[in-house]
């Protein structure tokens, strides 16, 4: 049925522009031939064509438009009087002769457009005669469309000021005077289009309407251009009747569409000047029209407009711009009760982006807006609507990327409050927003009070709420929403000791409670915070009289000390242990030896009880090497107690590489180049023997499978270092050693032939090119090359 609709109107419409161009083309004759009688009949026939009333708004337009064209010819034609030979005062009453209505009125607006630029009349005579004659067409779209070219041939013969149409000292009034009821009238009709037919075809009608909408809204952009139309007679004669009829009409669409037809059309300044007087209408709109949008659109044009130059921000206070549009804001969703929170909420947010723009120093007006959405909020526990989360993180959103200091965002006492009515979700997203503000804006928090504010805003990220397990949660976002905080413990900092320790025991507090899954990700940021701390000490190992808590070393130590323990019964040992290393490297800085011990002590414990992975246990025993190596605090009984811990577990690792490479590690141990006293030869030729010892057991191990390329491998790692502590002046690492490794690493390989990878042959054969290079180089280190032979 839809698409026979569509197909008959298809035709009907082909016939009208059929019609048209016939009667048109013997219209053009009796214009050639300047028969103003034949030109007439023509015309009149032609413009019967618009008198269909089975077009939709769109087809009967392309109509509209053909015979638009052809009435400009016709007005060219009316224009040069020696053509015709009438006068156009004769005219304009020989064309109110035509037959039909439609027709007759359009010949006169052409007819009228030419006898207003004659001059022969007042201009606000001819438009007030053609405006009333126009209230014949009764038909809603008939009647619109020919309106809508009664005002486009009057446009630029409106009597205004400075034009050449001016008339007595109330011409201006007379072209208002017109457009206003022309509009009247065209809105009047534009609303009666929705009350044609039965009411099963009202949707159709509406959206038909909607495609007019345009011709009302032309009115008032003319209106805007008249320039006679200045504020004064703007705000006592223009918007008033304007908005009365706005009002009056009682329609969702019109009220909707006119709105912002006002707001767009007219210039701000005159908004700001009537803005009493544009906000009390608001309420007095149809309870479904859409007026969060419009109030909306106003707020970003004033935001705009107080952009545009501080020099129009007086203006804003002088009229109390904030005060009103809050007002407002109130009144209307006090009117409109079923108003859904989302809409309420998004009215809020324009108005804090206005306030934000306009008034960015007034805090106490920011904290207002919020605190009337917390009371528009107070009613529901936690919001469910996603639209209305959305437009609250908006909300929250916008102090946030107005002031770079986060800081001016944590003053706001209803700040909070707003957030504890989002959901458990949606109250993470804001706290990853708060913390991406602050990483973006480089933002410092520098005292324990702002620090305890701050971290219960992401308490969401912080600790489980509402019993939802950490176990529950994605990984990946949990790991990201984790990481989000460890950088934000670095962002906070005091250049005072005191506070600075405050503020660590503050996060301390705050994280200890975030339960087994986020300790591994906040404690390591804490623990190297506070590192920063102790570095910023050194030297200071006394307690300072009269701190309520003393800043020292060995007090931060002892803080460390206890979150540590805290993170290794996690369990997550390997990371509890490379943090008592990092504490025990720090604590080595600050010469206070006991505490080194004791952190290096926890770290073995942690070693021989919890680290049990064997790939894990290689790697930590490494770290134990290369953190002692760089020890110097420690004195002869310590460092030996540690050294030979060291060696002894690097023994008994479970893989025969794996204890030959960590004994040879530990050689590093017993020779360290920048400290006095640790340079003990023998005991260095003691870690590489065993290491060799090791890696012959591994070679006749894997002899058993042939085609393993290890054994070889450590051999030549082993040789190098060697040459390292030969090099360094290790007296006991003679040349006679280093020929008969390198003799025994030759006769494995060629022992070894089946061995395919290419590996173990470039390595030892870059080592060779190596010693043959320092042979070469002459010199001292050339003297000491020359006994090896390759």
């Amino acid at each position: 049925m839809i698409l026979d609709g569509i197909g008959d109107e298809e035709k009907w419409l082909a016939e009208g522009i059929a019609g048209i161009q016939h009667h048109a083309f013997y219209m053009h004759r009796a214009l050639d031939a300047n028969n103003l009688r034949d030109a007439l009949k023509y015309s009149a026939l032609m413009l019967s064509e618009l008198r269909t009333s089975r077009l939709s708004p769109h087809k009967y337009y392309d109509l509209y438009m053909r015979a638009f064209d052809e009435l400009r010819k016709l007005e060219m034609f009316f224009k040069d009087e020696s053509r015709h030979g009438v006068s156009i005062v004769d005219l304009y009453e020989l064309v109110q002769h035509a037959g039909n209505i439609l027709p007759r009125l359009y010949l006169l607006c052409t007819v009228g457009s030419v006898y207003i630029k004659s001059k022969e009349a007042p201009a606000k005579d001819v438009l007030k005669d053609l405006v009333e004659m126009c209230r014949a067409i009764q038909h809603p779209m008939r009647g619109l469309f020919l309106r809508s070219y009664l005002s486009q041939v009057s446009r630029d013969k409106l009597p205004d000021i400075g034009s050449e149409y001016e008339g007595d000292a109330d011409t201006v009034m007379d072209a208002v005077d017109f457009v206003l009821q022309n509009f009247t009238e065209m809105n009047k009709l534009w609303v009666r289009m929705l009350y044609q037919g039965p009411g099963r075809v009202r949707e159709k009608h509406e959206k038909e309407r909607s495609e007019l909408r345009d011709l009302v809204g032309k009115n008032l952009h003319v209106l805007s251009q008249i320039e006679g139309v200045e504020l004064e007679l703007y705000k006592d004669t223009v918007l008033p009747r304007v908005l009365e009829q706005v009002i009056n009409c009682k329609d969702e669409l019109a009220q909707y569409y006119l709105m912002d037809c006002i707001i767009q059309v007219f210039p701000d300044e005159y908004h700001l000047q009537t803005l009493e007087t544009l906000l009390a209408a608001f309420p007095q709109l149809q309870p479904t029209v859409d007026i969060k949008t419009v109030l909306s659109q106003l707020m970003e044009r004033l935001s705009n407009y107080a952009a545009s130059s501080t020099d129009v921000l007086p203006e804003f206070l002088q009229v109390e711009a904030f005060s009103k549009l809050s007002s407002a804001i109130g009144r209307v969703i006090e009117s409109q009760i079923d108003m859904p929170i989302v809409g309420s909420i998004s009215l809020y947010v324009s108005l804090l982006t206005f306030t934000l723009r306009v008034h960015p120093d007034r805090l106490d007006y920011v904290d207002q807006v919020l605190g009337a959405c917390v009371k528009k909020l107070s009613g529901t526990t936690k919001l469910e609507d996603n639209r209305a989360i959305k437009q609250v993180v908006a909300l929250l959103s916008a102090p946030l990327e107005k002031y770079d200091d986060i800081v001016t965002a944590l003053t706001l006492s209803n700040y909070p409050r707003v957030m504890d009515h989002l959901d458990n979700g949606t109250n993470k997203v804001m706290a990853v927003v708060i913390i991406q503000s602050i990483m973006k804006n480089n933002s410092c928090i520098s005292t324990a009070d702002k620090v305890e504010v701050l971290f219960e805003l992401i308490k969401g990220l912080i600790k489980d709420l509402d019993c939802t397990s950490a176990d529950e949660l994605d990984e990946e976002d949990f790991g990201e929403e984790q990481n989000s905080v460890a950088r934000l413990i670095h962002m906070l900092y005091n250049d005072d000791p005191e506070e600075m320790l405050k503020i660590l025991c503050t996060v301390k507090k705050h994280i200890m409670s975030g339960g087994p899954k986020r300790l591994p990700f906040t404690v390591p940021p804490l623990i190297l915070s506070a590192l920063k701390l102790v570095r910023r000490l050194q030297g200071q190992d006394g307690e300072v009289v009269g701190e309520e808590m003393p800043a020292t070393p060995k007090k931060i130590f002892q803080i460390l000390n206890q979150t540590i323990e805290a993170l290794s019964s996690v369990p997550s040992p390997e990371l509890a242990l490379r943090l008592y290393l990092e504490c025990a490297e720090a604590a080595n800085d600050c010469d206070l030896e006991p505490v080194a011990y004791e952190f290096f002590t926890q770290a073995f414990v942690l070693y021989e009880e919890e680290v049990a992975d064997s790939k894990a246990q290689v790697t930590a025993i490494h770290l134990i090497i290369g953190t002692l190596q760089r020890m110097n605090v420690f004195g002869v009984e310590n460092r030996d107690t540690l050294t030979h811990k060291a060696t002894g577990y690097s023994a008994k690792l479970l893989k025969k590489p794996d204890q030959c490479r960590a004994v040879y590690a530990c050689s590093h141990l017993f020779w360290v180049d920048d400290q006095d006293g640790v340079k003990d030869g023998e005991r260095v030729l003691l870690c590489l023997k065993r290491a060799l010892r090791i890696a012959n057991a591994a070679q006749q191990m894997a002899s058993v499978t042939r085609g393993s390329s290890g054994p070889v491998t450590l051999f030549v790692e082993i040789l190098n270092k060697y040459l390292y502590f030969f090099e360094k002046g290790n007296p006991q690492i003679t040349s006679a050693a280093i020929q008969g490794l390198v003799e025994l690493i030759k006769t494995e390989m060629q022992s070894d032939s089946t061995n395919v990878s290419p590996a173990p042959d470039a390595f030892f054969s870059s080592t060779l090119r190596y010693i043959q290079f320092q042979k070469q180089k002459g010199g001292v280190m050339g003297e000491k090359y020359a006994p090896i032979k390759v």
